[in-house]
């Protein structure tokens, strides 16, 4: 499984996502991605009690421990790397959570407009 070069939706070098808990589809703490990737997990998302309820209605519980898996469950306020089709459902239904711009890989753009990010990304601090 080669992954895709580490490249984010603004064209720069792909930064980390999260380590606690550690995400992405390689467990990396990166949303890198390749072929073998089927769900896409590209974009670099902030947990909200919002979406995880979201996602556990509509069959994804992220939020339960799987001691069996070595999952703990997320928790509001975790970073991980969502699937690109699950972030834009979500965000159609409105309660797509924040993402990080600069931790999204540039496959999410496959199946997310740019735009649809833009409109979740964090805030940047002001520079005063």
């Amino acid at each position: 499984m080669e992954p895709d070069q580490s490249i984010n939706v603004l064209n720069g070098p792909l930064a980390l996502c999260g380590t606690d808990p550690v995400t992405g589809f390689y467990r990396d703490g990166m949303c890198n991605t390749c072929a073998e990737d089927h769900g896409s997990h590209t974009v670099c998302a902030v947990m909200t009690a919002e979406f995880l309820a979201y996602s556990k209605y509509v069959g994804n519980d992220l939020s339960t421990p799987r001691p069996e898996f070595g999952f703990d469950g997320l928790n509001p306020g975790d970073t991980w790397c969502l699937c690109a089709g699950r972030f834009l459902q979500a965000a159609d239904e409105g309660c797509g959570p924040k993402v990080s711009l600069e931790a999204t890989h540039i496959r999410a753009l496959d199946v997310v407009p740019l735009q649809t990010l833009k409109d979740h990304a964090l805030q940047r601090p002001s520079k005063d």
